[in-house]
């Protein structure tokens, strides 16, 4: 799929998120003051770091789509990683204040019950949150973008954080008060939880662990259907953002031309750059076969 195209899905999904959020951010700040309800406050503060994280994606998918220059001979694949890793550190830093300001209402001499009509508004930002989720989910594996997928994440741990809410709401509701507070440090913790685990993967892949052996094993049979190989002797792969790039060692029948057996490596590298994968570029060895 070309860049183009990719950065054009990828630019709708995130200006969707960014209506969506600034709406549930507003609503949920608002009923919640009025409803006196820690929970559905926390949950707006989500919703805001929400839009923040949205417009940072937005950022770094225009970064990673810039076409490769003088000094970023490889592209610019790579800024969606960084933004994961933007988006991870922006989750547990929105969890550390969640789960502060959650945690002094608790202490407080006295809790006041919130209103009964905050627990509307949770259930509309769990509908809103896990429909985003799922659509921003949906685009991110289809384009293979980290950042996309960090996001939808995001748009599902606020609808965990709404789930939350209504579970405190509601039982501050039958008298137990101090469930509003609790749940925020609750929202918190899962929160936090979100955000390290977008942050190890995307040091992952800035760090350049292999993929899963399913990867491994689509670019083995597609520089198989080369029928002139006889053998592959090693693969390494490396994700550059939603991409990636092969350096495979092919062998072939150790008394053909080097003209014949640069054509084979040829035809690897047309299968395997034809391949279901996203594969930017293909270093093919060739070594003949014993």
């Amino acid at each position: 799929m070309e860049d183009k195209i990719r950065y054009e899905k990828s630019k709708k999904v995130s200006i969707i998120g960014i209506i969506v959020n600034i709406g549930l951010t507003i609503i949920k700040a608002v009923i919640g003051l009025l409803a006196g309800s820690t929970a559905l406050v926390a949950d707006a503060f989500h919703s805001a770091s929400d839009l923040f994280s949205t417009v940072v994606v937005m950022q770094g998918l225009k970064i990673a789509y810039q076409p490769p220059d003088e000094s970023h001979p490889y592209g610019h694949h790579r800024a969606e990683s960084i933004t994961s890793k933007i988006l991870a550190i922006i989750l547990m830093v929105t969890a550390i204040g969640i789960g502060y300001e959650s945690y002094k209402v608790l202490i407080s001499p006295s809790i006041s019950p919130p209103q009964s009509f905050a627990i509307y508004t949770a259930f509309l930002s769990i509908i809103v949150k896990e429909a985003m989720y799922r659509h921003t989910y949906k685009v991110g594996k289809e384009l293979n973008s980290p950042a996309l997928i960090a996001d939808a994440w995001h748009h599902r741990s606020d609808a965990f954080s709404s789930i939350a809410a209504v579970i405190g709401i509601a039982g501050a509701l039958l008298g137990y008060t101090i469930m509003d507070p609790l749940v925020g440090i609750i929202v918190a913790v899962l929160i936090l939880k979100t955000g390290i685990s977008i942050y190890i993967d995307a040091i992952r892949v800035l760090m350049d662990t292999a993929p899963p052996k399913k990867v491994f094993d689509i670019i083995d049979k597609a520089a198989r259907k080369a029928e002139e190989v006889k053998d592959i002797q090693d693969i390494k792969i490396r994700q550059y953002g939603p991409k990636y790039f092969v350096d495979i060692k092919i062998c072939v029948d150790p008394n053909i031309t080097v003209e014949a057996g640069h054509a084979i490596a040829g035809k690897a590298k047309h299968f395997i750059i034809n391949s279901e994968l996203d594969v930017l570029d293909v270093l093919v060895h060739v070594n003949p076969f014993r």
